[in-house]
């Protein structure tokens, strides 16, 4: 299990190489044996972490064929799919936990695929590098360039994140779509591995925020 200090607020995972820091409090919020599905897995390394931790019953959803087969060389069932043109296979609420990480800011629609996961998922996990990051606003102070960090490395130019979003923002989202916010972790990351939990001042101070959101009926 991941290493966890109540003293320095910091996690480290002492289980996987594989699975990043982060990864460990998503595997944490799912209850054991539940119906798992992951959007933009990438190279399944969640999704099974949870098929083997929780014993869910897992499933992928990935545009990428080289995940893919990731994915398929490790046990999963994941199949290729445009997540911008939603989860319609899906029947409402028919799914215990529907998963994003780092998903939603490389989409062209991302405000659609988050009412869709709220529609299909009983409960939703979602993760998204936070732009407010003081790093980021210190990048754009005094550089006056397009800031580029841990989760946002790329240059302006070949970027895959079109749709970057703050904690503020997420949250005003949710408020507007009639979606609750259940849980809340935000997080600063280090290039050696370990998480900070950070609890105050976290849209200045966290580079990396976790929600957990339930819709409900008549979400827009």
């Amino acid at each position: 299990m991941h290493q966890y200090s109540e003293a320095t607020g910091q996690v480290n995972n002492g289980y996987d190489d594989e699975l990043s820091a982060k990864f460990r409090f998503i595997v944490d919020m799912v209850e054991p044996r539940s119906f798992v599905l992951d959007i933009g897995c990438g190279d399944g390394t969640l999704l099974k972490t949870l098929q083997v931790e929780k014993q869910v019953r897992a499933q992928g959803i990935d545009l990428c064929e080289d995940a893919i087969q990731s994915c398929v060389s490790k046990g999963l069932f994941v199949y290729h799919g445009d997540l911008d043109e939603g989860l319609a296979d899906f029947n409402d609420r028919s799914v215990d936990y529907v998963i994003a990480t780092n998903t939603l800011q490389m989409l062209h629609k991302p405000a659609f695929i988050i009412r869709e996961m709220a529609r299909v998922g009983k409960k939703c996990i979602i993760s998204v590098p936070n732009f407010a990051y003081w790093r980021v606003r210190w990048e754009l102070l005094v550089k006056g360039r397009m800031p580029k960090t841990k989760y946002l490395p790329f240059e302006w130019y070949d970027t895959p994140n079109i749709h970057l979003t703050t904690i503020k923002d997420f949250r005003e989202f949710c408020k507007k779509a009639n979606i609750s916010i259940l849980k809340e972790v935000f997080l600063r990351t280090s290039p050696e591995g370990y998480c900070s939990v950070i609890k105050h001042l976290p849209n200045l101070f966290a580079d990396q925020a976790i929600f957990m959101i339930e819709g409900h009926k008549g979400s827009k």
